[in-house]
């Protein structure tokens, strides 16, 4: 009785989802004498991708019905060929071209091949005896291919069948290295065949020197771990040598070298009637792509021991000789191993591989980061970066994690107590599920790939060649825990052990002593490793609520300092803030929920002494980073508000000044925390700087003066029955004037006074007086305010307060050019208001004035000349000092105020106290061009946030940019540069003010330009 037709229920159950093709394909089978449909169904249930399957076996049949037929007559050997075809198309289109090679499925796959009968198969496919070939170019290179995918077909069937495939990952993950051994010894003799003539010519050699010719072939990558994936990259380098017993030199044997390694790559990745099996990368060899292909033992030592960068013996981690000559190999292997695991030590070891991981992560194109298996995050190069890490560290002492295979490096750590057991059996469980995703991606088409499906069906059948997931949703929410889970491998693996070094802590098996705590500290920045170990061991011993959370928070915030310019110190001042508020329960709070408010923490302590110093005054401050609002600088307005306030409530003038001063610290602190999480600008930053500087001069002096202040709106005018007898003003100069302040920056100052019911001597004595009491009030050791008066009349032989007639009298009668040119960033700042502005409309007359004498711009110029020759410090690098450096800030400043006097009577947009606003204001005249002052203003910028940088990297004011390289790093990671940017910075700085000097030198030491003769 004829069967009745099947549902499309009963075939979308066996998994099919082309349901329109599908009957009309088993029709074709059963027409074609193949297996009877009620037999056929069960066994494409068992295959990945059903319909692929049905598709291989149709084409097969009708290619070569008679071929087929029988082998399909076993249902063993037929659910082998099935699961085989469909879960690879690759090995499916072998097949169709070679249909000769199924026989290879007849019979199961019982135990996998070692590689000596993989090498014996695979040089048998070639004809090669003593280590020659008897095939050679195309028909050697199709010979071994066809072998060595019968062989993967064998392999896959296998992998295929088994009951736990997770189980199976290394296995398969060996086997697939041992085929590329047995197909490089097979190509090598090839290339030797081919590299042999009887007649010297170009790439042909004499046969006994080609056969006296060593030359071994090192695995480096999954290769040297003996874990390939079914389509790797096979990563060597290449040794050659030449034979002890033969009058052959090392340059001869590299010169074949050459030759065997150019033919072997050929062999297997070069287009030919069978398609390419693998690339062979020889690109980790010394000096990548640019370095000689084939090098002796010798050159490649004195290429490590002189040039190599710490990647490169990471990578040497997994070499392991895996074709051609072992007694070399073996030679490469013990010269290169002492450098390898001495090489965690090396200065700046564990930044340069990280900032080689970040390199790999950021080439990541953004559309597949969430779909990279292997290189994105929580994929396999986070677990085997870290992995390779720990064996860098600890392999330095102990020989047992000198293992080059992944997962019997996990095992060793963890039997070697530097991790725990049951983190390392979690995530040697996480890999071996990535590798078996991988290898199933792989397997597909036999391409290369680390990129998972983004659509459903893919995802399906890549669930169902997996046998870990039933569906495409039921992968993906498998694949996002793992991935999860691997993103918590580095604190887990490598920095929560620490803690258990030195807090007594109940560890799972974790048993890090002292010194190897210290090495692991060391690996990843930290200098002074035993106080490292001190400052962790008092944050988090002990039973109380404090320790507790801290244990929690330690090891991710290790990581986090770990990633600073400074982790030393940036664990010490964590460590003292603790101290300072670690019972506060709000503290403890922030850093246990919110992390964001921890990690910027860690970055702020880490890289700047200047915030950590001011910390330990204002600890309650850190609560501003949990909320981004407080980070901003507070306006003028609210400042002074505050000061009213202060004001209000204290008559003595110490206990006013004193809490100004702290208010001070205060707001400093947080502009130095937006300044360093890069939350400001750099114009916002000095407005705030000079802001704050100005609310604190105007609140000392009105303390000084009496209560004029303490009632809001008093900002009136005041007339001459003023409270102390006189009018008072200060009058900010230089980038105080500007609003042009940085950290560290001085406060350049000229003090006015003005009689009202004192007068003469008295009223000289009052404004003394209160100058005093301002310096004295001022003074602060944790936080210094220098008033720098250097810029008076007569500088420093002048009077340190004048009356406001003293002044018109003297610029009236004795001004020099540079006072005029000092004044044109004077403004008034503090004091009486009246007296300010009338003090202003004084200066105007002064420095812009209606012509400028010629004799005046050259004593101008002159005087530039002349701050450049004898005020640059003694030694001092004149490309390298920001302020009277080439291009530096001098340069900028001194060009834009030439110009205001020179232009501001005519152009009164110049008029103003601004550098950058005055530039700006040139261009826009034409009295520059837009591109010279564009490239006048970066400059200035660069120049300006390189000063406030040193200083809050250092706590200390300077204007040099320094060479000490740690220095640097610092200072660039304030500027927000990535990690290892200390030559970028250097270089951008030199650059940039390259540029602007020779811009300077031309347009302010060019020629003056006179009128030409007049022409009838």
């Amino acid at each position: 009785m004829a069967r009745e037709p099947l549902t499309l229920t009963e075939l979308a159950r066996v998994g099919f989802v082309d349901l329109g093709e599908v009957r009309l394909r088993l029709a074709e089978v059963s027409e074609l004498n193949g297996p009877d449909t009620a037999d056929l169904l069960p066994l494409l249930a068992k295959a990945a991708n059903p319909d692929a399957a049905l598709g291989a076996l149709v084409e097969m049949l009708r290619q070569n019905s008679a071929q087929i037929r029988p082998f399909l007559t076993s249902l063993d050997a037929a659910l082998r060929l099935v699961r085989v075809v469909g879960a690879s198309s690759g090995l499916a289109d072998f097949f169709l071209r070679h249909p000769e090679e199924l026989d290879v499925l007849e019979r199961p796959t019982l135990v996998l091949p070692t590689v000596e009968e993989l090498t014996e198969d695979l040089l048998d496919s070639v004809g090669a005896r003593d280590g020659f070939s008897n095939l050679v170019d195309d028909d050697a290179w199709v010979a071994l291919r066809v072998r060595y995918r019968r062989r993967l077909a064998a392999v896959a069937a296998f992998d295929l069948e088994q009951a736990d495939p997770l189980a199976g990952v290394g296995a398969i993950a060996g086997t697939l290295a041992d085929m590329a051994t047995a197909a490089l010894e097979a190509a090598l003799a090839v290339a030797r065949s081919m590299t042999s003539g009887e007649v010297a010519a170009r790439g042909v050699f004499p046969r006994d020197q080609v056969r006296a010719t060593r030359l071994a072939v090192i695995g480096m990558g999954k290769a040297g771990a003996s874990e390939l994936n079914y389509v790797s990259d096979v990563d060597v380098i290449f040794v050659a040598d030449g034979a002890p017993d033969v009058e052959l030199d090392s340059t001869r044997a590299v010169e074949i070298g050459i030759r065997l390694a150019v033919l072997m790559m050929r062999g297997m990745n070069e287009a030919s009637v069978e398609p390419e099996l693998w690339e062979v990368d020889p690109n980790l060899r010394p000096e990548g792509k640019s370095g000689a292909l084939v090098r002796s033992i010798e050159s490649h030592v004195a290429y490590y021991d002189r040039w190599a960068k710490s990647w490169e013996f990471q990578a040497l981690l997994k070499a392991r000789t895996i074709a051609g000559d072992r007694e070399l190999g073996a030679r490469y292997v013990e010269a290169v191993a002492p450098k390898v695991w001495s090489s965690a030590s090396r200065e700046n070891f564990v930044e340069s591989v990280q900032r080689m991981r970040e390199r790999v992560t950021h080439n990541i194109p953004d559309d597949e980061v969430d779909f990279q298996l292997k290189l994105g995050p929580g994929g396999l190069r986070d677990i085997e970066f870290t992995v390779q890490l720990l064996q860098l560290v600890h392999g330095q002492s102990d020989p047992d994690v000198r293992q080059s295979g992944t997962l019997p490096a996990l095992t060793a750590l963890a039997q070697g107590g530097y991790v725990g057991r049951a983190e390392a059996a979690e995530f040697a469980q996480d890999y071996r599920m990535l590798r078996l995703m991988e290898h199933r991606l792989q397997l597909e088409k036999l391409r290369r790939t680390h990129l998972v499906p983004q659509d459903e069906a893919s995802l399906r059948v890549l669930a169902r060649a997996t046998g870990l997931a039933t569906s495409a949703a039921g992968l993906s929410s498998l694949w996002a825990e793992t991935k999860q889970r691997v993103r918590g491998l580095h604190e887990r693996l490598f920095y929560r052990p620490l803690l258990s070094a030195v807090a007594a802590l109940p560890a799972d098996g974790l048993n890090l002593t002292s010194a190897q705590a210290e090495a692991r500290l060391a690996a990843i920045g930290f200098i002074n490793t035993p106080g490292a170990l001190g400052h962790i061991a008092a944050l988090s011993g002990g039973v109380s609520r404090r320790a507790t959370i801290q244990r929690h928070l330690l090891p991710v915030m290790l990581q986090w300092f770990s990633q600073g310019a400074d982790p030393d110190y940036g664990l010490l001042a964590f460590r003292r803030l603790s101290d300072n508020l670690g019972s506060t329960y709000w503290f403890l709070r922030m850093l246990r929920d919110s992390s964001g408010a921890a990690e910027r923490l860690t970055r702020v302590l880490s890289g700047s002494r200047y915030v950590g110093e001011l910390l330990e005054k204002i600890p309650e401050a850190v609560a501003w980073l949990e909320n981004e609002e407080d980070l901003r600088p507070r306006p003028l307005s609210a400042l002074l508000d505050e000061t009213r306030a202060v004001l209000a409530r204290h008559e003595s003038a110490d206990a006013a000044a004193s809490i100004l001063r702290t208010a001070r610290r205060r707001e400093m602190l947080r502009l130095a925390f937006a300044s360093i999480l890069g939350r400001i600008s750099i114009d916002e930053l000095a407005t705030g700087l000079t802001d704050v500087t100005s609310n604190f001069i105007r609140g000392v002096i009105a303390a000084i003066r009496g209560r004029e202040l303490n009632e809001p709106g008093v900002s009136r005018p005041l007339g001459p029955q003023t409270p102390d007898g006189i009018e008072f003003a200060v009058i900010a100069m230089g980038r105080f004037g500007g609003s042009e302040l940085g950290f560290g920056s001085d406060a350049d100052v000229m003090y006015v006074f003005r009689s009202g019911s004192l007068e003469g001597v008295a009223a000289h004595e009052r404004a003394s007086f209160i100058v005093r009491e301002l310096n004295r009030l001022t003074d602060d050791d944790r936080l210094p305010l220098d008033l720098d008066i250097g810029l008076r009349p007569e500088g420093s032989n002048g009077a340190i307060v004048r009356s406001l007639d003293s002044y018109a009298a003297y610029y009236a009668r004795w001004s020099l050019t540079w006072e005029a040119q000092a004044l044109l960033r004077g403004r008034g700042v503090a004091g009486d208001v009246v007296l300010q502005r009338d003090f202003e409309r004084l200066a105007d007359e002064v420095r812009y004035p209606t012509a400028i004498a010629e004799s005046a711009v050259r004593e101008v110029k002159r005087i530039k000349a002349r701050v450049e020759k004898e005020r640059l410090p003694q030694g001092a690098d004149p490309n390298r000092h920001l302020k009277l450096g080439r291009g530096s800030l001098s340069d900028v400043e001194w060009f834009v105020q030439l110009m205001q006097l020179q232009h501001a009577a005519a152009t009164p947009t110049l008029r103003t106290t601004s550098t950058l606003t005055a530039l700006t204001a040139a261009a826009d005249a034409r009295l520059v061009s837009a591109e010279d002052a564009e490239t006048l203003r970066a400059a200035w910028l660069f120049a300006s946030r390189a000063r406030s940088a040193i200083t809050l990297w250092t706590n200390k004011t300077s204007d040099v940019l320094p060479v000490d390289r740690a220095q640097l790093e610092g200072i660039a990671r304030v500027l927000e540069y990535p990690p290892g940017s200390a030559t970028q910075l250097q270089d951008d700085y030199l650059s940039v003010t390259r540029r602007a000097r020779a811009v300077f030198e031309r347009l302010f030491y060019g020629p003056v330009e006179r009128p030409g003769p007049n022409v009838g």
